[in-house]
Parts: structure tokens; C-alpha cells; sequence
């Protein structure tokens, strides 16, 4: 049975409840205490009578194994999950992103112990983030001045900026094109360089709040955290699962019709070869931008147009272009047709014309889409040239997650089974594919169903 011992101080009337339960290695049992504070207001047979009952409760909470008496903080806790999802194998890219939403979160909940937490903090966390100044002013920055000529007149290269500034080789080559960095990489940048950042960067900061969106990826953190804690009983259940965050609409996904398609890759066929085999095979394939950004030409054989995909490139602040898993982990094959197979044959040849002329200064990554010298391109410059190329061509605006889009929208509305369907992109589970594109779905259905109506119901005169 659990103890109150009652106690006065400056503070007011509190009651101090232990529960003897299990033993320590040593053998010594062991107590546990929790502190609880009546209202004010309250008479004292109230009080204690209250008091008794978060006892019992206490006592039954600690024999069903909760730690209820653990002094871990969320950030403490936090920083351990983190550290499991790096041993899980975790992208980089989305470490990263953890410790960006944590900036937030710690200093609104990191300071309380994990037992303490209850889903009015996290609700009132949330709608902290809606409201207007709550955003983290990141600024960003991109080149106003020709980053090129200036390397010439240090007569430094990348590589060499690059380890001045001790900033990634990418982020240098993202400068230099034009790219969006951050402001603390303009800085180093431009003290390596022995300019002022204004001089060389234009500076823009974005006041915008948050989005629904965005706020819901805190919330999802903040679940995982305390799901963690759940399931080794630190907490006798996850208060984010009782929270109500935000729950934005799924967007409509945006995808081309075939006229659209013709007319991209007719201008396309304008671009370099190299921009040009990644057009044509991200239409072909309905890839992620990644996975087509880590095709080696291992994977792909020019006789039959088979190609496997079984990782993806990615990029963090802190390791730069890295090569990963795909998104679901999963590998699969498909064939691509003839035109791409020559396109890639013609890119294959001119891909080893550029490294004999590099010589020493090629790396032999195997990469199909590589830098000047071999290596890896960073994914994030297909969406940045996507942009350009769009504004080139005077075309409507296109990414590459566009075309995948496209893909799905094609082979449903021409009657591929969803399951099919779901192999071709790589989705983790058909329910992924069917929630996403249930619209398609839908009107294919529809369709189906009027081909059988006109057969047997609808007669010919």
C-alpha cells in the first residue's frame, strides 16, 4: 500500500506518496515517490482524501511496470530515440530534419519530465505554431555576383573554396549555379573569399507561419518520441496520440496530360544529352528523383532495357550527396523502351569521351548523371534545372515528382491493376497507391463500368 506523508512549506500543502516495489540488483527494494499538490481551495480531508486515491493509482500504475517515477526529460529522451533511429539506419537528410523541428519543440516542452506531458502542453504547442512570428526566420541566400568569375580571380576552384569554408563540395557547386543556400554557408562562403555576404548574396528571410503541414511533422515527432517512451513503459500511454493536431488535405497530385508531356519532350530535346536522357527517363520510368540520380550503369543493360533501381542519392547539410536505400527499401526492375535505351547508349559514349579528357581528375563512381569529373550529381539540382527549364521553354511549371504522377495517372486510366501500378513506383504497400491516387481510381471505375453498360445494357439501333 502506498505512503502519504503530508507536507508544509512556502509553497503551500503538498503530499509526498512512495510505493515500495521490486528490488535492485544489490537486492534492496526499491521506492518509488511521486509529489502530489492539492487546489488551494481544497479542505484538507478533501486533500488527503484525493491524496489516497493518486496513491492507489501510483501504486497500480508501478506494478504493471511503468517508471512513473523517471526524472527523464523530453529532450534527454528525445535525444536517445534519435540516437536508435540513427542504429535503424535512418537517412541523414532525415536526422537532419529531426533536429530542425526539436529547435522548436525543446524550448516548449524539452525542460518537462516525460510523465508529466499531457495533450492540453502539445495542443497548445500546436496552435503556438500556427499563429504569425512562431517560424524560425532561416534566411536564405543566392548569388547576386558571378561566384565563378570571382573563384577565377582568387584563382581558387571548388574544391579548394570548398575546404576554405569547410562547407560541402555541393554546396559550393549549388552557389556557384545559382541555387538557394543558407545564409550561414553565404557567410562562410564569403569570408573565404574575403568579400561581404551582401556583396556577394542576395538575403531573403520568409516571416510566413507555419503550415498545417509543417506543424503536423512536429507532431509526428513528438509521437514518436513519447511512443518510444510507451513502449518501455516510461509513460503509461503516448499524449500525443490524445493531442489534436492540425489534419491538412492530402494535395491533389499534379500531374501532365499527354499533350503536355509531347510538348516537354520536344524541348527537351534542345537540352544537353544528359538533361535530356533524365527527362525521358523519368517520364519512362515514374521514378523518384532520387533513385534516377543513383542509377549506376551497372543496374541498366543496353541490350534489353532492363533497369533496377535499389538505392537513391540524397543530400544533407552535414555529409552532402550520400548514396541510400530507396524510400521504401524496396529494389525493383522494369524495362524501359527502345528510344531510352539509345538515348542512354548515346550518353554512355559520351559520358567515356569526357573522362578521357579529364584523365586523372575522373572519379569512377559508375554514376549514369555525374558531374565533370565523375562525380555524383546532387538530386536537388534536377528540381532547380526543372525550374529553369520550364522558364526557358516557356512551359508550366514542372518538377520531377510531376511525372510521377503522370505515370500513375496513365497506367490506372488505362486499366493497370493497382497492384501493378504499385510495384512500377515503389510504393511501400498497394494501400499507399490507392489513398493517393483514389480520385483516378474512382473515374478508371467509372469508366469500366460504362464499357459494361454500353455492352450489356445500352443496344444498338
Amino acid at each position: 500500500m502506498a505512503s502519504i506523508e503530508k507536507r508544509v512549506g512556502k509553497n503551500g500543502t503538498s503530499y509526498l506518496i512512495a510505493v515500495t516495489a521490486g528490488r535492485a540488483a544489490s537486492g534492496k527494494q526499491l521506492k518509488h515517490f511521486k509529489t502530489y499538490k492539492p487546489p488551494v481551495t481544497w479542505s484538507e480531508a478533501r486533500a488527503l482524501k484525493e491524496a489516497t486515491r493518486q496513491g492507489d493509482l501510483f501504486e497500480t500504475e508501478i506494478k504493471k511496470g511503468y517508471d512513473l517515477d523517471n526524472r527523464q526529460t523530453f529532450e534527454q529522451y528525445a535525444e536517445y530515440v534519435i540516437g536508435l533511429k540513427r542504429r535503424q539506419g535512418v537517412r541523414e537528410s532525415t536526422l537532419e530534419r529531426y533536429a530542425k523541428l526539436l529547435s522548436r519543440i525543446n524550448p516548449e516542452i524539452g525542460y518537462m519530465k516525460l510523465v508529466d506531458i499531457r495533450p492540453a502542453h502539445l495542443n497548445n504547442f500546436y496552435e503556438k505554431l500556427m499563429n504569425s512570428g512562431s517560424r524560425q526566420v532561416i534566411a536564405k541566400a543566392t548569388a547576386r555576383a558571378d561566384l565563378g568569375a570571382e573563384l577565377k580571380r582568387h584563382k581558387l576552384t571548388r574544391d579548394k573554396l570548398s575546404k576554405l569554408a569547410e562547407l560541402a563540395p555541393n554546396t559550393v557547386t549549388q552557389a556557384c549555379r545559382g541555387i538557394t543556400i543558407s545564409e550561414a554557408s553565404a557567410n562562410k562562403l564569403a569570408a573565404a573569399l574575403g568579400e561581404k555576404t551582401k556583396k556577394l548574396f542576395t538575403i531573403e528571410r520568409d516571416m510566413t507561419p507555419l503550415s498545417d503541414k509543417t506543424v503536423l511533422e512536429h507532431h509526428r515527432l513528438i509521437s514518436t518520441v513519447l511512443s518510444q517512451a510507451e513502449k518501455e513503459m516510461l509513460v503509461p500511454y503516448n499524449a500525443a496520440a490524445k493531442a489534436a493536431p492540425p489534419r491538412p488535405k492530402r494535395p491533389e497530385p499534379n500531374y501532365f496530360q499527354p499533350e503536355t508531356v509531347y510538348t516537354i519532350l520536344d524541348a527537351a530535346e534542345k537540352e544537353p544529352l544528359k538533361y535530356r536522357v533524365f527527362v525521358n527517363l523519368v517520364t519512362v520510368t515514374g521514378a523518384r528523383r532520387g533513385e534516377l540520380a543513383g542509377l549506376k550503369w551497372n543496374k541498366i543493360n543496353l541490350v534489353t532495357g532492363q533497369i533496377t533501381i535499389d538505392c537513391g542519392l540524397y543530400y544533407s547539410e552535414k555529409r552532402g550527396v550520400y548514396e541510400g536505400e530507396t524510400k521504401t527499401g524496396e529494389h525493383r526492375s522494369m524495362k524501359v523502351p527502345v528510344e531510352t535505351v539509345v538515348l542512354l547508349k548515346q550518353l554512355h559514349r559520351e559520358q567515356l569521351e569526357t573522362r578521357l579528357k579529364n584523365g586523372d581528375r575522373w572519379h569512377d563512381t559508375g554514376y549514369i548523371f555525374t558531374q565533370d569529373d565523375g562525380q555524383p550529381m546532387n538530386p536537388q539540382t534536377w528540381t532547380q534545372w526543372m525550374n529553369n527549364f520550364s522558364v526557358r521553354h516557356k512551359l508550366p511549371h514542372i518538377n520531377p515528382h510531376a511525372f510521377r504522377h503522370t505515370a500513375a495517372s496513365v497506367l490506372i486510366s488505362n486499366g493497370t491493376d493497382i497492384t501493378t501500378v504499385s510495384k512500377i513506383l515503389g510504393h511501400a504497400s498497394v494501400t499507399t497507391t490507392e489513398s493517393f491516387y483514389s480520385h483516378l481510381i474512382e473515374e478508371a471505375k467509372a469508366a469500366a463500368l460504362d464499357t459494361l453498360s454500353d455492352v450489356l445494357i445500352r443496344r444498338k439501333a
